[in-house]
């Protein structure tokens, strides 16, 4: 793979546009410590990202660098907001050791920076195409003491563990148990994390043979490839224009589904409203824990919508039960008002519009102003009753446990509301 050649630019309007980037992050409370801001001011982002002008190279969003051939991104560097809420997280100090999976090369240079030169840090891809561009920036912005790695990233970096934190950009559905067993007790392990098809980034400590959550936050990554990679099963409602994505709890009898779109629809409005501009990741994630059947429901940028209109296009949101299939919108019913609408096809349609309904009025209740679940992962062998409560999702290495607090609880998850690709 060639890189792209670099934008014309100077060193003077570099340098001035990444002290604007730094005090966005810092008055966005992104960046957190006189460390980390450091190191930011002292890493030339526009020299890890030749495809991008100057320009783009410091906006505070993702800059992607390869695609598949659908035209998905399979590498990209972060936005950094995002990078720097994961480093924050990780809580590194001079002399620390690091691992991160997914390079790009930048990520690592702010890493480097942070753990100086009595720490270290290994960077792994599994594209050689990747290691090698992150090899060559490194090397040419100084910081070639950096251990760049080509390999899969599902099995670690054992021959330089143990490390101190565990930073992984790319999205994974399971834990490995090389990522724990490599990390220190009471080390961190940064994940973005797919749980029932929802991005959630998890700041994980380690206690033991368990990890528990510390921060979350919405946001966004590439898919993970090689062992780790575990893509959402598609169920077609009408072809490649409207399906249902499921992760993990794909129904036993899909044919179920055949024609239901065409049986008539149940509409019912729910009396959970909203102004414009209001975050409501919380519901998604709600809803993804209390209903066995959470799914998504994705209708084709280019297709008709018939027959969800003139109900609404769907918020992505779906649950199915049985033969039934339920999903949200949330039209505008004021200028200053939208209001959360249940539809359903099948013939448990008016139970599963009613189920859906009571739990939306429950996340309105409990948790719509609260923080986001306390998320565990515990060895697959673990048995329920060591678990603490709330849902349970059984990966092949990990069962991880999704336990929303009572909205009064002091030592609740803390949680970030900004959704980003990156």
């Amino acid at each position: 793979m060639q890189d792209e050649p670099a934008a014309v630019f100077d060193e003077e309007q570099a340098d001035g546009l990444r002290a604007r980037l730094v005090e966005g992050l810092l008055s966005g409370g992104w960046i957190r410590t006189a460390e980390v801001e450091a190191a930011f001011r002292a890493v030339p982002r526009h020299l890890f990202t030749p495809e991008a002008s100057v320009e783009a190279a410091y906006a505070d969003d993702v800059v992607r660098t390869k695609f598949d051939a659908d035209g998905a991104a399979t590498s990209s560097v972060s936005a950094p907001w995002l990078q720097a809420t994961m480093i924050e997280q990780a809580r590194l100090a001079a002399g620390m050791r690091c691992l991160e999976l997914g390079s790009g090369g930048y990520n690592a240079a702010l890493l480097a920076e942070l753990v100086g030169p009595a720490g270290e840090v290994t960077t792994v891809d599994i594209d050689p195409d990747i290691t090698g561009r992150a090899a060559r920036f490194l090397a040419a912005t100084g910081y070639d003491q950096v251990q760049v790695l080509t390999r899969d990233g599902w099995h670690g970096a054992a021959e330089h563990a143990p490390f101190d934190a565990i930073i992984v950009t790319a999205q994974a559905v399971d834990i490995p148990p090389a990522w724990i067993d490599q990390l220190v007790d009471g080390g961190r392990l940064i994940v973005p994390l797919r749980l029932r098809g929802l991005g959630r980034g998890v700041a994980f400590e380690r206690h033991g043979d368990q990890l528990v959550s510390r921060e979350t936050q919405m946001c966004g990554f590439v898919r993970m490839q090689g062992a780790g990679a575990s893509p959402m099963q598609r169920l077609a409602l009408r072809g490649n224009e409207i399906t249902l994505q499921f992760d993990g709890n794909y129904p036993t009898k899909p044919e179920l589904f055949d024609g239901i779109l065409d049986s008539p629809r149940l509409d019912t409005w729910t009396g959970v409203r909203l102004p414009p501009m209001t975050p409501f990741d919380t519901l998604k994630l709600w809803l993804a824990t209390v209903f066995d059947g959470y799914c998504q429901i994705d209708v084709a940028k280019d297709a008709a919508t018939e027959p969800l209109t003139p109900a609404g296009r769907p918020l992505g949101d779906a649950v199915v039960n049985g033969a039934s299939v339920a999903y949200l919108t949330c039209p505008k019913i004021t200028e200053s008002r939208y209001e959360f609408r249940a539809h359903a096809f099948g013939p448990d349609a008016t139970t599963l519009t009613e189920d859906l309904t009571d739990q939306i009025r429950t996340w309105e209740h409990n948790h719509r102003d609260g923080p986001d679940p306390r998320i565990t992962a515990h060895p697959l062998g673990t048995p329920d009753h060591n678990l603490p409560p709330g849902r349970a999702l059984d990966r092949a290495h990990t069962r991880i446990t999704i336990t929303w607090p009572h909205p009064a609880d002091p030592d609740a998850t803390h949680h970030g509301s900004r959704p980003a690709p990156s």
